[in-house]
């Protein structure tokens, strides 16, 4: 078995090495044809622009996305300069360079890539899958009977922030800023997944198509790492079918599918304030003018999210969503599942938490009151502040640096909830009902705790659960995401996760003295 396990992790290397060599290599020769399709997508009316082009990049050839990036970027830097100073605003182009890169390299492409997209396909993705799986399914053997399998984790280089986990989290960091920052890298990959998007669309790929694509990928193999893993509990089990089947089904396809019946592109399980841009004048309008369809998304998303979230809150806690349903815990929970030690137990990282998290759903929520302000008296400022530009200070900052680079990116280095923990403005809000007015705790039985420390170890949320255990208290945290994993890994069966009645829920708060409390009473309450 240790031998498949070899073969499958030298497969899996090859894959992604083929993978991360892709945006420096390709062909590229824009036609006057493919120029033409460019202008006309992007609505461009600068002859400046067009001009140089024409003279500069059509019919010439091009190793690489880099010399072709650098000559766009330079024609429509100098195109966009001349004309805010002949106040040409109507031909200013408001596309980003590298945003107009990825654009024409999409449309100009050509070569062994772009001729031999399934087979390419195989080479990275089908390498990947494949070779992921050899190395994951040996350990239904290798790990034994069912039962508790952390044995190790702190003297593996992968899991303990050894040189592995500092390649990993290289890989995911420069993954995420391509992704967000520099997409024209991203067009060859696009091509490996544009069979895929057509099928589903009928459109051609996109960088973020490719983000969809792989996201769906990752949690699905890591999801059969999960069901080895835990197989010993049915929480788990189910929990990570059910985070799979939202993102898979609600996530990517039901959206897809939407576009291609010429319908809004909407999650349908995406609240409110994770999803920071549903209130975005763009979106309303865009949503507003789509009939039928937008009228109902526009109603589904502020039910969703004043309704249906603070009720199943109320029923489940929190754990309904982030380890149920939501796409970010659910890469966290199989992706991120390795790392998940790394969460920081200190009181100075709680500190932190608190103040870091609710700042980011006060600027959520002022963001979105501007906005909304913004559009119903059709004014571009609010107080002297330019809604535009804290809409786009907001989706730099917390939408691709944090909820992005950093909340995928240092899985292994800070842990697997390093976002939801620290940044999620949604998570924030069902802290709040989580923690004041909800069913959910989980219970301990501190007679039966031998304090090995596993439920805190492993508590990705970093939260001391022993401190709980050993003490006999329930649970109760804004923080806790419900995922049992310190459930599943404790060896006593200390605790259990509950949905009961608010009364006796938070332990009182008494010192315990001789005779001036009634113990049995005391215990009978909770």
């Amino acid at each position: 078995m240790q031998i498949i396990k070899k073969i499958g992790l030298f497969i899996f290397l090859i894959g992604l090495t083929i993978f991360t060599i892709l945006p420096f290599i390709g062909e590229f020769k824009v036609t006057p044809a493919s120029l033409d399709q460019i202008i006309q997508e992007k609505g461009i009316s600068s002859e400046i622009f067009i001009q140089g082009m024409e003279e500069n990049v059509v019919g010439e050839e091009f190793h690489g996305m880099l010399s072709l990036s650098t000559k766009i970027a330079q024609i429509l830097e100098t195109a966009n300069a001349q004309h805010r100073k002949d106040k040409e605003y109507k031909k200013v182009i408001y596309t980003g360079a590298h945003d107009m890169a990825a654009a024409v390299g999409k449309a100009s492409g050509s070569g062994f890539v772009v001729e031999n997209k399934g087979l390419m396909w195989f080479l990275t993705f089908g390498l990947g899958i494949l070779g992921s799986l050899l190395f994951i399914i040996p350990n239904i053997v290798l790990l034994g009977k069912k039962g508790i399998k952390n044995n190790g984790i702190y003297h593996e280089n992968a899991t303990n922030r050894g040189w592995i986990a500092w390649l990993v989290f290289v890989f995911l960091v420069s993954f995420y800023l391509v992704l967000y920052f520099r997409s024209e890298y991203a067009v060859n990959w696009t091509y490996l997944v544009d069979p895929i998007s057509e099928f589903l669309s009928g459109n051609p790929a996109g960088h973020w198509f490719v983000y969809g694509f792989m996201y769906c990928t990752v949690m699905t193999v890591m999801a059969v790492r999960m069901y080895i893993k835990y197989r010993h509990n049915m929480y788990q089990m189910v929990r990570t079918t059910s985070v799979l089947f939202f993102q898979i089904v609600f996530a990517f396809l039901i959206p897809e599918i939407m576009v291609r019946l010429q319908m809004p592109y909407y999650d349908f399980k995406n609240a409110f304030p994770l999803d920071y841009d549903f209130f975005f004048q763009w979106n309303l309008k865009s949503l507003l003018n789509s009939g039928g369809i937008g009228l109902f998304i526009l109603v589904w998303g502020i039910v969703l999210t004043l309704v249906i979230v603070p009720v199943m809150v109320y029923f489940f806690g929190k754990r309904w969503y982030c380890s149920w349903v939501c796409g970010c815990g659910g890469l966290a929970e199989t992706l991120g599942d390795p790392y998940r030690q790394h969460s920081s137990k200190s009181l100075f990282s709680w500190k932190v938490e608190r103040w870091l998290v609710h700042g980011v759903l006060v600027f959520a929520v002022a963001m979105t009151l501007m906005t909304l302000y913004s559009f119903f008296t059709e004014t571009g400022t609010v107080l002297g502040l330019k809604t535009q530009s804290v809409q786009n200070t907001y989706s730099l900052l917390i939408g691709a640096f944090f909820a992005g680079v950093i909340g995928t990116g240092f899985y292994p280095i800070f842990g697997n909830r390093v976002w939801c923990r620290f940044g999620c403005p949604l998570a924030a809000y069902l802290g709040f009902v989580q923690r004041f007015k909800s069913r959910f705790r989980i219970t301990t039985n501190g007679g039966q705790c031998i304090s090995c420390g596993n439920c805190s170890t492993y508590c990705e949320q970093g939260i001391d659960v022993r401190a709980y255990a050993q003490k006999g208290e329930n649970i109760i945290r804004s923080s806790c995401v419900g995922c049992g994993i310190c459930s599943a890994v404790c060896p006593r069966g200390v605790l259990k996760l509950e949905n009961g009645p608010l009364k006796g829920r938070i332990n009182p708060t008494e010192i315990l003295l001789g005779n001036d409390v009634d113990l049995m009473d005391l215990v009978n309450k909770k």
